[in-house]
């Protein structure tokens, strides 16, 4: 766990460091959760974009995208049940004044069950090297099978007792695990109370109703308004999508782990409307696609796993998280919810108008059912940041062992795809070729010009930025008009012709480097 400490502290820092993401409003202190993109964090955070955008609209002619307002009509989220439902359980310790999300101390403690499975997973796979067989070690092992059983009736328990809003058994069953306070150690706790999470704030009036109006809490409902304007306007029949990235605002109760949980966050959200009964075929075929757009980053499959829902929204029939093994556990980086017909039945009721899909091949008019799947843009930056960061000994030009601090980022993500370097800086024949070299680049390929300090430190600043590649113009290249390409992963230099390095680096560093794999 200590390790695993240690290189959440190395990303934060390292994210700072490096220009990826500042604590918001610092030069007064900050503001709590929430937090600022900085010059290469906005560049990685795009190209995230860019990425599920190509996966999931430019690849698919049934998907289309749209862009709604923040701002909505207050009786939406009476619609959808945010202004009554949209509650997460609240807990005080009396002694150290904090305050936590009682659900999560609970799912905190399973994750620490769920590392010592691990641990003995490990611990095994020691003993017996290659003849080691982990699923039936993890199916037959007792100490392994008690603790899955442990695990299994928590969340049951918990799952019933969030789905009935049963506060005094959540309280119950932090007090009977012994639940202490992270920070003082103390098990003297409040009641759980109820916490709405919506920001509210005033627009005048809306229609002669009250002048209350909300910071939107998820992206989805701006779809879900606008389906049959879009199906109409786009021509589309069932099955059909609806694909939205946009800011989400939530007052959690407690925001922390940096850019995991914050209070203004950003969404990459699909709705697939389908026919009613097919909605579980659609929920399996998506929960496979998402998967496989995780896995085509070529970040290990063991860094993945599926997690079912054991207490469903009030929305949902079957829901599933895509969790991420962060260095604080494994944690939801993407769900996949059928919502049955609940938000346009709901729409329906409280705007008084008709939302039905008129289906030509039935000659029927329906309700669609809706699949969703919802990623977290801080939330996939922050997974990309963890599983890139690493600390390597390599050698140096004199064949010494070095330490080299390097972000492995999939090359098609990374902020700066090549870098160009001049050997030297004070030689104006080299620095005025290596400018014709970047500003040839530079609108085809996110490129950055870099004749500071010596062209050691030169390699090492781009590998803590993820660059993959650095072309470095010396001598020779006013002879053979050749650059040498370094590559970041292998650090292997290749010469190449000047006229080819757009396509040597663009190889791997186009966005359809990705969209191939799966």
């Amino acid at each position: 766990m200590a390790n695993m400490d240690d290189q959440f502290k190395r990303v934060v820092s390292h994210c700072k460091e490096y220009g990826f993401v500042f604590q918001s409003s610092e030069l007064y202190d900050g503001l709590s959760a929430v937090y600022d993109y900085g010059p290469l964090g906005v560049e990685l955070k795009n190209n995230i974009k860019q990425y599920w955008w190509a996966a999931m609209v430019q690849a698919h002619e049934e998907i289309v995208g749209i862009d709604s307002a923040i701002f909505m009509h207050p009786r939406i989220w009476k619609a959808s049940g945010h202004v009554d439902a949209f509650n997460d359980p609240l807990i005080d310790n009396k002694d150290s004044k904090k305050r936590y999300r009682a659900d999560v101390l609970i799912e905190d403690y399973v994750g620490k069950i769920d590392a010592k499975i691990e641990k003995e997973v490990k611990k095994a796979a020691k003993r017996f090297g290659d003849a080691f067989d982990k699923e039936q070690f993890l199916a037959t092992n007792p100490r392994v099978l008690a603790n899955k059983e442990k695990i299994a009736a928590i969340e049951g328990r918990l799952g019933q007792a969030m789905t009935d809003g049963n506060l005094a058994d959540i309280k119950a069953q932090i007090e009977e695990l012994g639940i202490a306070c992270p920070v003082s150690g103390s098990k003297n706790w409040t009641d759980v109370r109820q916490f709405n999470l919506m920001f509210n704030t005033q627009l005048g009036n809306i229609s002669g109703e009250e002048a209350k109006l909300y910071l939107r809490p998820e992206t989805a409902q701006g779809i879900f308004v606008n389906y049959l304007n879009v199906q109409k306007t786009s021509r589309k029949k069932l099955p059909f999508g609806i694909a939205q990235i946009g800011k989400a605002f939530r007052n959690e109760i407690v925001a922390r782990q940096f850019i995991f949980r914050m209070r203004e966050f950003e969404q990459m959200e699909m709705q697939y409307f389908v026919q009613p009964g097919e909605e579980m075929k659609w929920y399996e075929y998506w929960k496979e696609k998402r998967l496989k757009w995780h896995l085509a980053l070529g970040i290990s499959e063991e860094m993945y796993r599926f997690h079912d829902h054991d207490n469903l929204a009030h929305y949902a029939n079957a829901a599933a998280d895509i969790q991420f093994n962060f260095p604080f556990g494994f944690k939801e980086l993407e769900g996949i919810h059928s919502r049955t017909d609940f938000d346009l039945s709901s729409h329906e009721e409280y705007s008084g108008r008709n939302v039905k899909y008129f289906d030509p091949e039935r000659n029927e008019s329906y309700v669609p059912y809706v699949v969703e799947t919802s990623v977290g843009l801080d939330r996939m930056f922050l997974s990309m940041m963890c599983s890139a960061l690493q600390v390597e000994t390599v050698k140096d030009a004199k064949g010494n062992d070095t330490e080299r601090t390097v972000l492995k980022l999939p090359h098609a993500l990374a902020p700066i795809k090549v870098a160009v370097l001049p050997l030297l800086k004070n030689k104006p024949e080299l620095t005025e070729r290596a400018r014709k070299i970047f500003d040839a680049l530079k609108f085809d390929l996110q490129a950055q010009y870099d004749e500071k300090d010596a062209i050691g430190k030169r390699y090492r600043r781009q590998d803590a930025a993820g660059t993959p590649y650095c072309v470095t113009i010396d001598f020779e290249t006013l002879e053979d008009n050749c650059v040498t390409i370094r590559d970041r992963d292998n650090l292997k230099q290749e010469r190449v012709q000047i006229a080819d390095i757009k396509n040597y680096v663009s190889k791997t560093t186009k966005m359809s480097s990705l969209l191939s794999k799966f």
